[in-house]
């Protein structure tokens, strides 16, 4: 019994060890019980947590101190580990630190590197020292690369794949990625079985590796039958359209993940899952894909701010999902102290189960600008396809807008004084986009780029002609710990044709949520020197950088930092980056059941007479 208990206090203080306590006292004690029993006590006394003092490698040559500590997890304590966890010890980290240290030899030619076990001591008064021992070994270089087996293309187009070609030394997860590059080109074939192995043949004496790919191919698979369940609302077709793969197809990786991330992109999915399983033969296989679905109608009701019409009162009805069919039915009312507005849309993203989008806006507007009153009504008709490349689209819009001027002082510049009345806008714009993002808000990967031409008046009527040029280009990249950096241009040209008049509600104005930040909506803009009416431009462009990260991840609360910079011209000036208007700032966003909410400060960075040097800003809406 004596035995025993002294290996349970043993046990106990290889527990504390583990945490860092090595000052722990541990007493035993026994008490008598009742029933000729006894009960076994424990006196601990912890005393202080010892704390990592040095990180000491022995052997290492190729890489010194700091370079393998940069690998660890586990850290030394510093002058803030109070705030921190540096300098705690926790094997099983440091077993994972182990591994890293070994894997970074083998990735930079040290194939035959070996890494010990870590000697963990104590010294009263100090604290915990590690030491690690490496045998490095020599390096290897890299020697003949081949390929042997089943080759379904080119030898010399399959070889330009292999980014082992293109390394000095050996590197282990080069080779696995080659390997998994490799079985993607086969399986985009068909061949969803492919087995590659690379064999590894070192030699000892010229320190170089020959790497062979064995490919074995196996049989070419189709897809017998594709599963599609928890959709209780959304019809089978709706999905099955979306998919770039088809029942009696051959299989294909990269389709596979398309046709997920095309799922994902019409939003009617918290979750999708896909799965494949073998068939009767090795040539016959299986997908499943089983969906959750959110909800896609939206009832909203509400009081918000905006900074540019302060309270505003909004009535929102929309299902994105009309009866399963895929279909987006909205109507939205919006009231402030500038603006009333009355929408209702409807679009068809498959007219005849054709991947032909089909839209109508009906709309009734009326806005209080700083100069003048802007009422007008009307409509659109949207028309999109495919052309043929990924993520690639055209699309053409017809808009009738009958606008009338009011509410313009006397004081008002000339050219402002001119819209007073009734005046008909009847155009028509040509686009093509490539959307390639992961999602539409806060996106971590992907592109957008588009251009478009509006052209009003002459065979379509109306009383404006002119000719509008627009073109977008935004990029996104995801960086480390889920945060992400975007950065976007835009520009804008107008051309006024005989015939027929140039509203200034046309020309280009930028400032506000989604052009230059720390500007207040449409402040940027060329000005009638005898009377300071804003006028608006003929030229724009305008740039955003910004940086994206995580605040609540579950919650979908993002922080963000952005950089703005933007200019309007008139038609007699070149496109300049001098006098550029500039503003930074940050915000938050959260994607809310009331839709994607905006709250950002931007401060200008060089305020002119007369501007506000910084604004805040509260919108829900989707950015770029």
């Amino acid at each position: 019994m004596l035995k025993a208990i002294k290996d349970s206090i043993e046990r106990l203080k290889d527990h504390y060890h583990q945490k860092g306590y090595y000052h722990v006292e541990i007493k035993e004690s026994l008490k008598d019980l009742p029933n000729n029993e006894v009960a076994l006590i424990y006196n601990i006394k912890e005393g202080d947590k010892a704390y990592i003092r040095e990180i000491i490698f022995e052997g290492n040559v190729a890489f010194d101190d700091d370079d393998l500590k940069d690998l660890m997890e586990t850290t030394e304590k510093g002058f803030f580990s109070f705030l921190t966890e540096s300098g705690n010890l926790d094997k099983k980290k440091l077993e994972g630190d182990v591994f890293k240290i070994k894997s970074f030899y083998q990735n930079n030619g040290y194939i035959k590197a070996r890494v010990g076990e870590p000697d963990i001591s104590y010294k009263k008064d100090e604290g915990l020292i590690i030491t690690i021992t490496i045998n490095e070994g020599p390096q290897y270089a890299i020697g003949k690369v081949m390929l042997e087996g089943d080759l379904i293309k080119d030898m010399h187009e399959l070889y330009q794949s292999l980014k082992i070609t293109k390394e000095k030394v050996y590197n282990r997860e080069v080779i696995r990625s080659d390997t998994l590059s490799l079985s993607e080109i086969y399986s985009d074939e068909g061949y969803a079985f492919v087995d590659v192995s690379p064999d590894i043949k070192e030699d000892d004496k010229e320190h170089k590796v020959d790497i062979t790919y064995k490919i074995f191919k196996g049989k070419k698979v189709r897809f017998k039958r594709i599963a599609i369940t928890g959709n209780d609302r959304t019809r089978d077709k709706v999905i099955r359209r979306e998919l770039k793969v088809i029942e009696g197809g051959y299989f294909s990786g990269e389709k596979l993940k398309r046709s997920t991330q095309n799922l994902y992109r019409l939003g009617f999915f918290e979750e999708v899952k896909v799965n494949t399983k073998k068939g009767n033969s090795d040539e016959e296989m299986i997908l499943d894909i089983h969906v959750k679905e959110r909800p896609t109608g939206m009832f909203s009701f509400g009081i918000g701010y905006s900074s540019a019409e302060h309270t505003i009162g909004t009535l929102h009805v929309s299902q994105n999902n009309l009866f399963g069919r895929g279909q987006s039915l909205a109507a939205k009312a919006s009231l402030s102290n500038k603006a009333a507005r009355y929408t209702l849309s409807f679009i068809e993203p498959w007219l005849f189960d054709k991947p032909l989008l089909a839209g109508i806006d009906l709309y009734n507007w009326e806005y209080e600008y700083d100069e003048y009153t802007k009422d007008s009504t009307g409509g659109r008709l949207k028309f999109g396809f495919p052309l043929g490349l990924d993520f690639t689209r055209g699309s053409a819009i017809y808009t009738y807008d009958d606008a009338e001027i009011r509410d313009v002082l006397e004081t008002s510049s000339q050219i402002i004084k001119d819209m007073i009345g009734r005046s008909v806008t009847s155009s028509l714009t040509l686009g093509v986009s490539r959307d390639s993002r992961d999602r539409r808000f806060n996106a971590r990967k992907g592109s957008v780029n588009s251009f478009t031409v509006e052209y009003a008046g002459g065979f379509l009527g109306g009383d404006n002609y002119f000719t509008k040029y627009r073109a977008r280009s935004a990029w996104f990249f995801p960086f480390f710990w889920d945060t992400a950096f975007s950065m976007q241009g835009k520009w804008g040209y107008i051309d006024q044709r005989p015939g027929g008049e140039l509203p200034v509600y046309e020309k280009f104005r930028l400032g506000g949520m989604n052009t230059v930040r720390g500007f207040r909506y449409g402040t940027i803009s060329p000005i009638d020197p005898a009377t300071g009416d804003r006028i608006g431009g003929e030229k724009m462009m305008v740039y955003n950088l910004e940086f994206r990260f995580p605040l609540q991840k579950e919650q979908g609360v993002m922080g963000v930092l952005f950089f703005d910079a933007g200019n309007v011209f008139t038609k007699d000036e070149d496109y300049t980056f001098s006098g550029i208007r500039r503003g930074a700032g940050a915000g938050i966003r959260w994607y809310s059941p009331m839709g994607p909410l905006r709250l950002e400060w931007g401060k200008n960075l060089d305020p002119k007479p007369g501007e506000a040097e910084s604004t805040w800003e509260f919108t829900i809406g989707t950015p770029f």
